[in-house]
């Protein structure tokens, strides 16, 4: 009887430690873009600008690892900016972050109206995780689109790369 319920209890704590694993490698992703902002855009006019953007499954080959994952929700939204990388993004007023899925349909993930002067080369953003976006990143391919409002005129080109962390569960098959 001992040997049962010891072999049971092994059984319990394998099937609970895959599962547990699984949820570890796969509970937060990220997907980046690279979006550049033209040289002479002006101050106070609401600009967009849209950019492919890439995961780690694309990158290392693992495509259709998105089947191992469902309740997907927002985890950070967060600008860094990459060329000048020590460009103020304090010439930023406003700034909303969508996700574009591949037929077109989009969902807001970040956003900030309060960009203060002097925020230095990254911004964190407020971001919206009160509903699932499976349908958005399960797709082929994944756009990020960035609505900004600056504060003054640009006399040279800026990118900033916008990195998406998104949370999820593990999907049983």
């Amino acid at each position: 009887m001992k040997r049962i319920f010891c072999m049971l209890l092994v059984l319990v704590i394998f099937i609970s430690g895959c599962a547990t694993v699984q949820s570890i490698i796969k509970s937060t992703f990220p997907y980046t873009a690279t979006l550049t902002i033209p040289n002479g855009t002006k101050s106070e006019e609401l600009k967009t600008v849209t950019s492919v953007a890439s995961s780690l499954d694309q990158i290392f080959g693992e495509n259709g690892s998105t089947d191992l994952i469902k309740d997907v929700k927002v985890g950070a939204v967060k600008l860094v900016a990459s060329n000048p990388t020590n460009q103020n993004l304090g010439i930023f007023k406003s700034v909303k972050v969508f996700v574009v899925s591949e037929n077109g349909g989009e969902v807001m993930v970040g956003s900030r109206s309060d960009v203060s002067e002097n925020i230095g080369n990254s911004l964190v953003l407020d971001i919206d995780n009160s509903r699932f976006v499976d349908n958005y990143i399960k797709g082929s391919s994944l756009k990020i689109r960035m609505e900004y409002l600056l504060r003054n005129n640009l006399t040279s080109d800026v990118s900033v790369r916008v990195a998406i962390n998104f949370s999820a569960s593990p999907n049983p098959k």
